[in-house]
């Protein structure tokens, strides 16, 4: 018999677009042969579109495993996350604690910490008190200011004084309460793949090479002229210290499935830094999720048999544990 995968896609989050790229692109590569494909779609405002319009209301298909392709806000946060463990249904990808940490880039940065894991220094404002004193005294230009709970470089901005940092804690504020203020770092930008549960692997990574000041929603998304070299032509002991980092990064936070993790690499210093980790990374036709690991030797459609494995395995494990007396 076939696997029934339900697809979700869409949200009410900034990244809505990126959502309907990716789904387009996994279903498109998901086996006929072995996958019968039920459609969900969620609208900018949260309303429900199953595709094809189911008969009458209440009725569903039934589900094997659901994929949930929601970036960003309501979808990879943990609030998706919550409604499918409620319902009980096995989904790919990180669960709802990997989810929210993962999604909040202040307390992602928190738990590395505690690991011993090289995190760029920040400050955390509010939208309702934003101190640009305390920044500017903690922080020496430039900085890099972002939404707390956002992704695909939505609401960030590069601030060289205090006049654009007053501008983008603006932008910024308008996208989440919470904001987060990095240190700007100067060098390299890198990607790594990391996929499993219990016994997680990293795939080769990539650099990526930013057309604009920095890698922004219009040089991932729009402009088409960012370039990337994968793999990543770094010293090999250079690129086993960032898959060794991108793995220890995901257990930090306790993430199942897939993520991709980020970093910077400082060209004074050479240090390494986790910039964010992303539980539900781009699986558009651009993507590097998905190319870093087919260059590792994983092809897209196995990894997506893969990441659905990996789902159904976390679902029996999770059955196997007692939750009454």
């Amino acid at each position: 018999m076939k696997t029934r995968v339900a697809v979700i896609y869409g949200g009410r989050s900034g990244e809505h677009e990126i959502s309907l790229r990716s789904s387009k692109s996994i279903i498109q590569a998901m086996d006929r042969a072995k996958y019968d494909i039920s459609e969900y779609f969620i609208t900018k405002e949260g309303k429900w579109q199953p595709h094809p319009i189911l008969p009458e209301p209440g009725a569903h298909p039934d589900i094997d495993v659901v994929f949930p392709v929601l970036h960003g806000t309501f979808g990879e946060d943990g609030t998706v996350q919550g409604l499918l463990e409620l319902a009980d249904l096995p989904y790919v990808g990180a669960g709802v604690l990997a989810s929210s940490l993962s999604m909040d880039k202040e307390m992602m940065k928190r738990v590395c910490q505690e690991r011993g894991l090289p995190v760029v220094e920040y400050v955390t404002q509010t939208r309702a008190s934003m101190d640009t004193v305390e920044i500017t005294s903690r922080l020496p230009f430039p900085v890099f200011v972002k939404p707390a709970n956002l992704g695909s470089s939505v609401g960030i901005s590069k601030a060289r004084d205090l006049a654009e940092l007053e501008k983008a804690l603006a932008l910024a504020a308008q996208y989440d309460r919470k904001i987060i203020v990095e240190r700007g770092i100067s060098g390299r930008e890198f990607e790594c793949a990391v996929l499993g549960n219990e016994r997680p692997e990293a795939s080769l990574a990539c650099e990526v090479m930013p057309s604009r000041d920095f890698y922004d929603y219009e040089d991932k998304y729009l402009l088409d002229q960012a370039k990337f070299e994968l793999p990543a032509r770094i010293e090999p002991e250079q690129m086993t210290e960032l898959r060794g980092l991108a793995v220890e990064c995901y257990r930090a936070v306790e993430c199942e499935g897939m993520a991709r993790v980020d970093f910077l690499l400082e060209g004074a210093t050479g240090q390494l830094y986790i910039n964010e980790i992303n539980t539900i990374p781009g699986f558009t036709s651009i993507s590097m999720y998905p190319k870093m690991w087919e260059t590792t030797g994983l092809p897209y459609p196995k990894l997506i048999d893969r990441l659905i494995e990996l789902a159904l395995e976390r679902h029996a494990a999770k059955n196997a544990t007692k939750f009454t007396r």
